[in-house]
């Protein structure tokens, strides 16, 4: 009993104020760390007519469903080894090869944006401000009001499973899901950022950076998929 409690895990909600704003900066700095990589990603992964090409094919019926069941396969194993393992090598491994699968999963969103569309690289950038700025907005939300968003987490895993039935609908049946979907994610990816901006105090001790990092760069990506599908929609 005594070394089960001796070993028991701190959040950081339980540190004092310069412990818990040294794991923030660290944190924060992190999720900038993924979005550059990301964008480096990106980058490359878009310099080849190769790549581009196969992963627009990828987007036909079935195949992106498969694309999407491999995606989340990659996404559960990355965020699990994260947080499983305080080996700080292994647990970079996991982030990046997350920010990796991000890169190569949005490749056909952007590279319609950017190759086929009119301002199609000031639309994206316009959609990044946009979700930067809502990011933001609602991490000061949660800091600011110090308030537990937990109770979310029910809300969240049925509106998820209810987005990812109508996903595999509209695929198989070949509907568009349409704007008012984008909408209704965005909001869903709204209300996880403040789940997990909240479980940095309540969740992580002090040296889980990495996996709090990667539940928040997952949850800002999710969200600029969306902006950027409802500034696409307008076009």
């Amino acid at each position: 009993m005594l070394e089960n409690q001796m070993t028991e895990k701190v959040v950081v909600g339980q540190l004092d104020n310069a412990e818990r704003m040294a794991f923030y900066r660290k944190t924060y700095a992190h999720v900038a760390g993924g979005v550059l990589i990301f964008v480096l990603f990106e980058f490359l992964l878009l310099q080849s007519a190769t790549v581009v090409n196969f992963m627009m094919s990828m987007t036909e019926g079935y195949k992106w469903l498969l694309m999407l069941g491999g995606f989340m396969l990659v996404s559960n194993y990355a965020e699990s080894t994260a947080l499983r393992t305080a080996d700080k090598n292994k647990q970079y491994l996991a982030y990046t090869l997350y920010i990796l699968a991000q890169a190569i999963i949005f490749v056909p969103l952007l590279g319609i944006a950017i190759i086929y569309m009119p301002d199609g690289t000031e639309l994206v950038n316009q959609a990044a401000i946009i979700t930067l700025f809502l990011f933001s907005g609602l991490t000061a939300v949660v800091f600011l009001t110090k308030k537990d968003f937990s109770f979310l987490k029910t809300g969240l895993t049925i509106g998820f499973f209810i987005a990812i039935g109508l996903i595999i609908a509209g695929t198989l049946f070949g509907f568009n899901l349409g704007l008012w979907f984008s909408v209704a994610m965005c909001l869903l990816a709204g209300g996880s950022i403040l789940y997990q901006t909240s479980n940095l105090m309540t969740k992580y001790g002090v040296e889980e950076y990495i996996p709090a990092s990667l539940g928040l760069f997952a949850s800002l990506m999710l969200l600029f998929w969306y902006v950027l599908q409802i500034f696409m929609s307008r076009d």
